[in-house]
């Protein structure tokens, strides 16, 4: 009997989770009453502390740069003051001054724009004091055996086209080693369109340079225009040597 006793003081069952519920939901609700109190509070104290600084925030207009006055002055100086003039005389100069009718000049017309535009203009003649009339047309053309420096400008109204091309052959030895590149050359073409020299001013490759001369040479070209005239002068030619698949 006594051992039964013991047994059932030590079970802990529903009843007594039923008994200690009530206990535990006051306790456990007022702990977050309390904790969300303290955030609240919290909240507003820190808003509080930080609203000063807030209305201190200065506020920043953009303007456009049209809307701006004018800078104000380096010196500091005030603006001259423009001093005001006095009451002005009336103009003795120009004035109609009355004279007797014989001494009065003879009436005179004014021609029209019309009149004065069908007048012929003064010759030069007359200018000169009868002296002849001198015209001359100056012409400025490139001497034919002239031949401009490759290196300098000259002004052209029109470069040279070219009209019949010539394909450079592949050096046999390039194909055979598989090379590939390209060359630029700078032809002097003369007053009739011909090549008169030609020259690399830059290779990938020795082995091009000579199919690219030979190219240039044979090609044809329309001669450059400067003041109505042709023209001797240097152009650059690409070619490119690539072998096909």
């Amino acid at each position: 009997m006594s051992e039964t006793i013991a047994l059932q003081k030590d079970v802990y069952g529903a009843f007594e989770l039923k008994k200690l519920y009530p206990r535990n939901f006051a306790i456990g609700l007022a702990v977050a009453i309390f904790v969300h109190l303290i955030l609240i509070g919290f909240y507003y104290f820190y808003q509080a502390m930080t609203r000063e600084d807030i209305d201190n925030t200065p506020v920043v207009r953009v303007m456009k740069y049209s809307e701006l006055g004018p800078p104000p002055s380096v010196t500091n100086e005030a603006p001259p003051q423009m001093a005001l003039q006095g009451p002005v005389a009336p103009p003795t100069v120009g004035l109609p001054v009355p004279v007797p009718s014989d001494q009065a000049p003879p009436e005179q017309t004014i021609a029209t724009q019309q009149e004065m535009s069908q007048q012929a203009p003064p010759s030069l003649s007359a200018d000169l004091g009868g002296a002849a009339q001198i015209t001359q047309d100056i012409k400025v053309e490139q001497n034919a055996n002239e031949e401009p420096d490759m290196n300098a400008f000259v002004a052209v109204e029109k470069l040279p086209e070219m009209v019949v091309p010539a394909k450079p052959d592949y050096p046999e030895i390039a194909k055979r080693a598989g090379i590939t590149g390209k060359v630029f050359v700078k032809v002097l073409v003369d007053k009739e369109g011909k090549p008169r020299k030609a020259v690399v001013i830059k290779t990938d490759s020795d082995l091009f340079n000579q199919a690219a001369i030979d190219a240039a040479m044979k090609s044809a070209f329309t001669p450059a225009i400067q003041n109505q005239h042709p023209i001797a002068v240097w152009i650059v030619l690409p070619y490119r040597f690539q072998l096909q698949e």
